[in-house]
C-alpha cells in the first residue's frame, strides 16, 4: 500500500521437494519476533548502562570516604552522595521489577470497579513528603464518586508516577493539581504542574523506556527514565491511554484516560482540606 509508506518484513522460508515436478514452499513471517528480540536486547543494554552509573558512583564515593577518614566534613558530604546514588539504584531496580511484572499481568482479566478517589488519595499520600520538601502545594479538584475498570495497585502506580514526575520537575513554592472529569464513557485524570515544561521536539519520545529530556536534571532528581513508560504500559493494559500537553517554560499537563465503570456516579465537590494535618494538600479547582 503506497499510502502507508515503506516497510520491511522478516521472513523464514523453507523449500521441500514433493516430487519431480512439485516443490513445497513454506514462508513464516518473523517480523514481530525479530522486533521483540531487538526490543529485548535494547532493554537489557539500557538496563546494564543505567545500573553501571550508580554502582560505579558508589564505588568511587566509598574510596573517597576511605581516603577522607580524617576529614569529617568530607565524609558527611560523600556519605550524602552515596545515599543519593543508592536511593537512585533502589528506585531503578524497583521500577525494572514493576515493568517486568506488568508484562505478565492483565488487569482486564480480573477487572473490577476501582474508586478514583481512593487511587488519587493513595497516590498523593505517597508523594506528600517530596512535595513538602519543595514547598509544593498539592491540589485535588473535580467530581467525586467516579470509578474505573481495572486493577487498583497498577492505577495507583500510574497516578503516583505522574504526580512524582510533576513534583520532580517543578520549582519550589509552586502547585501541582490533580483533576478528575468524566467524558463520554471514560474518566480522565489530569496532573498539571507549573514546572519547566517539555520542548515540542521531545514530546513524541517522553514515554520511551529510559528516555530523559534533561539528563543532568534527571541525575539530580534521581529519575530512572522508566516512570512514564510504566504509566503508558498501565494505561494500554487498561484499554486506556495517556497523553501530554506541554509548553517549554510554562508547565505540563498529563492526562490519563480510563474506561469508566458503568455503575459509578458523581457527587458534588466541596472545597475543604483533604487532610487537616497536611496543609499543603487541599481540594479545589484543578
Amino acid at each position: 500500500d503506497p499510502g502507508r509508506g515503506e516497510s520491511s518484513a522478516v521472513l523464514g522460508v523453507r523449500a521441500t521437494a514433493l516430487n519431480d515436478s512439485s516443490v513445497l514452499l513454506l514462508a513464516e513471517d518473523r517480523t514481530q519476533r525479530q522486533r521483540a528480540d531487538e526490543a529485548r536486547r535494547d532493554f537489557v543494554a539500557n538496563i546494564s548502562h543505567e545500573l553501571k552509573t550508580p554502582i560505579g558512583a558508589m564505588a568511587l564515593l566509598s574510596e573517597a570516604i576511605e581516603g577522607a577518614a580524617d576529614d569529617p566534613e568530607s565524609v558527611r558530604r560523600f556519605a550524602g552522595r552515596m545515599q543519593h546514588e543508592s536511593g537512585r539504584l533502589g528506585r531503578l531496580v524497583n521500577e525494572i521489577i514493576d515493568l517486568s511484572r506488568l508484562q505478565f499481568d492483565n488487569p482486564v482479566e480480573s477487572a473490577r470497579a476501582v474508586p478514583v478517589d481512593a487511587v488519587i488519595g493513595e497516590a498523593l499520600d505517597r508523594v506528600q513528603s517530596a512535595a513538602e520538601a519543595k514547598h509544593i502545594r498539592l491540589v485535588r479538584g473535580g467530581p467525586h464518586g467516579l470509578a474505573v475498570i481495572g486493577d487498583k495497585d497498577q492505577l495507583v502506580t500510574a497516578v503516583n508516577n505522574l504526580v512524582d514526575n510533576a513534583i520532580a520537575y517543578s520549582p519550589e513554592h509552586t502547585r501541582v493539581a490533580v483533576g478528575v472529569r468524566e467524558r463520554d464513557d471514560a474518566v480522565e485524570i489530569t496532573i498539571t504542574d507549573q514546572g519547566i515544561g517539555i520542548p515540542d521536539d521531545e514530546l513524541p519520545r517522553i514515554f520511551e523506556r529510559f528516555y530523559r529530556v534533561d539528563q543532568a536534571r534527571s541525575r539530580q532528581t534521581g529519575g530512572t527514565g522508566l516512570g512514564l513508560a510504566i504509566v503508558k504500559h498501565i494505561a494500554a493494559a487498561h484499554r486506556g491511554e495517556v497523553s501530554v500537553w506541554s509548553s517549554h517554560g510554562a508547565g505540563s499537563t498529563f492526562t490519563l484516560r480510563l474506561p469508566r465503570h458503568p455503575g459509578s456516579h458523581t457527587t458534588a465537590d466541596p472545597v475543604r482540606p483533604v487532610d487537616s494535618t497536611a496543609a499543603d494538600v487541599t481540594e479545589g479547582t484543578a
